[in-house]
This record gives C-alpha cells, structure tokens and sequence, in this order.
C-alpha cells in the first residue's frame, strides 16, 4: 500500500531521515533534485532550454540545485529567482552559492519586477514553493504567478504547482496557484494531487523516489491509501484443482429494461470474466433474447413485465448486482424497494437503483450492512447533494459509507474507495479512455462476480477497481484512448487478471 500522508507527516519523515539517516538536509536536497533532473532530461530533448523559476525556501533550494545538474548535463539552463526577502532558508543560500560557481545564470527579481521574457519554446521549472506552504499566496508573487499562467510556454513543478496546497484546498485561491502541464512529486503522492479538479494545476504527475525512511513512513497512520498490485492479488480467491461451478458462486444480476439492454449485457459478460461459477440475469420479458444471444453462458430470469417489477424467487444466490439498464419507473422502484428490505444476499448497486434510491432516500436505511454503492459524481449528487468541490465530494462519500454502513465506490479519474469504518482507497489504475458510457456496468458486473465468489465487500471493491482500470490500460495501450469501448475492457479482463495473479507468490 502506497500511503497518502499529511504535509506535516512528509516534514517529519524529511527530518527523520535527515536525524537517523545520517544524512544531512543539503545531501537530501541533492538526492531530490538528482531525482528531478534524471527525470527532466528524460522528458525533454536535448536542445530545450530551461528556466527554473525559484523561491526562497526548500523548495526554491530543489530548484537551484536542478538548474546546476542540468547544466552539468549540457542543458541550457537559467535561474529567477522570486526575492521577496532578503536571504532564502540555509540550504537555498548554499545551492544558489554552487550554481553561481557552476556559472548558471541567475537573475534575482526584486518585489514587484514583472517575470523576465524568456527564449520561445522554453521550458519552465516550477520551484517556488513547496509542500510547506500554509497559505493562499499573495500580492507580488501572486502576480508572479498569474503572470507566468498566461504565458503560453510549458510548466513543469516539482513536488507540487506552486500555490497548491498538499492537503485540504478549500480556503485555497484558484488564482494563486501555478498552471503545470507536470509534475514531478518527491517520495510520495499528495492528497491534492488526487483530486480531479486539481488536474488543471498539476497535470500528469508521477512520484519520483528520493529515499526517505520507509519504516518511518510505514508507522505513520495515513489518511488514505493506494493499494498496489501484491495487495490485492492476495484477496484474490483461490482455485481448487477439484473445485465445481457452484464452488465459485452463483451471481445475480437484475438489470436491463427497453433501450438500455446494453448495459444489462455489459454487466454480465464483466461479471463471467471475473471468475464467479453461475451468473443470472433477471431482465424484462421482450428481453431475455437479447442475453441468450449475447451472453449465452448465462441463465435467464424473465419478468413478465415490460420493465423490471417483481423479485425473482432467487434459490440460490451468493450476490446481487442491480442496476444498470434498469431504468427508474415506479414498478422497478417498488422491486428495489423489497431487495433492500429483503436481500437474499450481499449486494450491489449502480445506476438506476442508485437513482432510485435518490429518490427515495429514505430507503438508504435498510440498506443491509456490506451494501456496495457505486456512484459516479452526479449520481453521488442525487444522493448526498451538490457539491462545490472534490473535497467536499469526497467527505460526502464518506459520510454515506459511514452512516449506512456501505462500502461506496465514488468513480473517477482516481476512482475513490470508502470504508464504513473511514478508512479510504485511491485506485491507481485505469485511464481517460474509459470515460464513455458503459463503463461503470462492466465495474458493477466485475464487483458482482466477486462478492458472489465470496469476498468481503471491501476487498471486492478494491480488487474490482483495480481490474478494471487495469483492463482499461490494457485496452487503452492496444487500441488507444480515442477507439477503445467498455467491451474492450471485458475482453481484456482474462489478461488483467493472470498479470494480477503473477504479483502473488
């Protein structure tokens, strides 16, 4: 598990290591900054020259120090630097010392100088400020930043666009913060970097490692977390040699209605590629051909109504996945209405009965305790109300895991996993190529097939959002972002799950 710690936190692990290390706080910017350009030199030719804007604290030390290892590389290199004071934190004062030696170029702007011009096609490295900072910026460097915003060049920050804060934005300026195309974040993801109405501050990030104390790391009790690949293999359930069809579970999927037997269909080939031994799908009458020919490996349970209005008798059942395609009239409403009072088993709910039950939020009340919910956003609205930002939608998420008892899986570009008891997963898998319709049913089938294979709600969850973004990956690397449907992420699911199973020994 990839932790997401505090700024505080990361502070003490910069000073822990610096104290148990041994190593000193200017070697450790040196590593850092090492780190930085080893990247920067591979991202960009050799002919791009650079500017790194810098402040006056760490974060502008970084810089300084990426400016000279650049120019020892061969690149074009220059420093501004940002002089709101007169002298910056001991290690800036000591890496501008050595970039001056190395000769880099390294222009000091005094309080309220406009941002110098700077060669076309220049790249700028972002060094201002860092994870420190507590406050919106203000006055001259906010114009220093609005400024270098409306310049058309390429940005590229280190550790965080400058002006972004770590943790919690929502006191933040907008206006205030760095634009950058990059970002290039030091030993450990940041909170901020998560949240998808940051991207257009941070851009694409990575996580460049610079060696701070990972058992002090490891202690500390993080606010979230990124599950990684050995993680979730060993969730996965085992396969017997001797094992038969029903030793695997037996899925239930009521879904579908007229128009929307897509959805219903999606749902079931992702529930089948994900391992469960048995898969009904209870759908309409004119329906049940659609499923024969599309999903022939399935049993059939037919309403005999045009919509989906009465439960079936179940028998046996190890999981119920409900709602895609379903649609939301009243007959439906009143049947979703008896699945929650009644659950003959763990379920899962999507789409349609999530706007259902928006509309009848009462019935989140009965919801029996191991419910996975699976809003995207505006379903999450319709449940819990609007939102002013991700933050906010993130705590409403939680609150609805908390108060129900629910594991809620809030989708997105960083899909967003809660925990009844306030625990919380970021998935780091998957990419902007399953943003089309019909992705979420392939989700709820694949969480369907191993609830019902008998995973705890939570493990399901994590595993299931994994995998599927992993499939998605897989889709997006053959047939690229633009082409690829959410069929494509089925039919790649066999290979998500054998390069998942590869991580457990």
């Amino acid at each position: 598990m990839i932790p997401i710690l505090s700024a505080e936190q990361i502070r003490q692990a910069d000073a822990h290591t610096i104290a148990r290390g041994p190593i000193a706080s200017i070697d450790l910017m040196e590593r850092a900054a090492m780190a930085c350009t080893n990247r920067l030199t591979e991202l960009l030719p050799p002919e791009i020259p650079l500017c790194v804007l810098a402040g006056m604290g760490n974060n502008g030390g970084d810089g300084l120090a990426i400016a000279r290892l650049l120019k020892k590389a061969g690149r074009t290199v220059q420093v501004v630097i940002a002089g709101w004071k007169k002298e910056g934190s001991p290690d800036f004062e000591v890496n501008r010392k050595r970039a001056e030696e190395a000769q880099v170029p390294v222009q000091v702007l005094g309080e309220g100088a406009p941002l110098p011009p700077v060669e076309p096609g220049t790249v700028v490295v972002d060094a201002l400020f860092g994870t420190g900072l507590q406050r919106p910026v203000s006055g001259w460097v906010k114009e220093v930043v609005r400024e270098l915003n409306a310049r058309p060049g390429r940005v590229i920050a280190i550790d965080l666009p400058s002006g972004l804060f770590a943790d919690d934005n929502a006191t933040n300026d907008p206006e205030a913060i760095v634009r950058a195309e990059r970002t290039l974040t030091l030993e450990l993801p940041k909170r901020a970097l998560l949240m998808a109405d940051h991207y257009r501050f941070a851009g694409e990030w990575e996580v460049l490692p610079i060696g701070l104390d990972r058992a002090f790391i490891a202690e500390q009790p993080a606010g979230a977390m990124i599950p990684e690949g050995p993680d979730l293999a060993a969730l996965l359930p085992r396969r017997s040699r001797v094992s038969h069809k029903g030793d695997h579970g037996h899925a239930w999927l009521l879904a579908g209605g007229p128009g929307k037997m897509g959805a219903a269909v999606m749902a079931a080939r992702a529930c089948l590629r994900s391992g469960c031994g048995l898969l009904t799908v209870r759908v309409p009458r004119e329906q049940a051909p659609v499923v024969h020919a599309a999903v022939p490996e399935a049993m059939v349970s037919t309403d005999q109504e045009e919509w989906l209005a009465t439960l079936p008798k179940f028998g046996r059942v190890s999981a119920v996945g409900t709602g895609p395609g379903m649609g939301t009239h009243d007959a439906s409403a009143r049947m979703l209405k008896h699945l929650v009072q009644e659950a003959p088993a763990p379920l899962v709910m999507d789409a349609d009965a999530l706007n259902i039950l928006a509309e009848n939020r009462t019935w989140l009340s009965f919801l029996p305790a191991g419910t996975i919910l699976t809003p995207h956003p505006k379903e999450l609205e319709r449940l819990a109300g609007r939102a002013g930002s991700d933050e906010e939608r993130l705590a409403q998420a939680r609150e609805l895991a908390r108060k129900h008892r629910a594991v809620v899986v809030l989708k997105g570009a960083y899909t967003a996993v809660c925990s009844p008891d306030g625990r919380l997963f970021f998935n780091g898998t998957g990419n902007a190529g399953m943003a089309k319709g019909g992705s979420g049913d392939v989700l709820t089938g694949i969480i369907t097939g191993l609830r019902a294979q008998g995973l705890d709600p939570l493990s399901a969850a994590l595993v299931g959002v994994h995998v599927h973004g992993k499939a998605g990956d897989l889709a997006a690397a053959d047939l690229g972002m633009d082409g690829m449907l959410p069929t494509d992420l089925i039919d790649r699911l066999p290979q998500a799950w054998m390069d998942l199973r590869r991580l457990h020994g």
